[in-house]
């Protein structure tokens, strides 16, 4: 009976025509945890397709625990980013479900770039994990490291 149930649960996932990244009109939403140097937190993000091959966006985050993180300001919890994505899924030709996407992010506390993947396994709900990193920091104090470093981050992905 497992055996069975295995082999039809196999069957309804490869039936699935899930996609990653359509272009022009898609909409993703990425929600997930972050850790980088100094907290942990949660993270919200979304992208609007704008061509075959790009996106825009924005992304906020928030830390909820860390090294003397309720020393800390508000201001240095929280980060907010514009973002720009080259969805490079289709190019790579891995699979329709799978979307590779460098890019470069412009925040209220730096310029930085980013490399993310998403793996959608229905049409509506997949995962991602993200890398980020700062280029320029706009403030070097000493509570700015917060929500001002490298970042990794990992989470659910919508279509909408």
């Amino acid at each position: 009976m497992k055996k069975i149930f295995t082999i039809v649960l196999l069957s309804a996932f490869s039936m699935v025509n899930a996609q990653a990244f359509k272009g022009k009109g898609d909409t993703k939403l990425n929600i997930g945890l972050t850790a980088q140097n100094g907290g942990s937190g949660i993270q919200a993000s979304t992208d609007f397709g704008l061509g075959e091959n790009f996106s825009i966006g924005i992304l906020g985050s928030y830390l909820l625990g860390g090294s003397h993180i309720e020393d800390v300001a508000f201001e240095y919890r929280f980060d907010a980013k514009a973002r720009f994505n080259a969805n490079l899924g289709n190019v790579l030709n891995v699979s329709p479900k799978f979307d590779l996407y460098p890019g470069l992010n412009l925040g209220i506390k730096n310029f930085g770039g980013h490399v993310g993947a998403r793996y959608f396994f229905s049409e509506g709900f997949g995962v991602f994990t993200e890398f980020s990193a700062p280029f320029a920091k706009y403030d070097k104090d000493a509570s700015s490291r917060y929500n001002n470093g490298t970042a990794f981050s990992i989470g659910a992905s919508f279509n909408l």
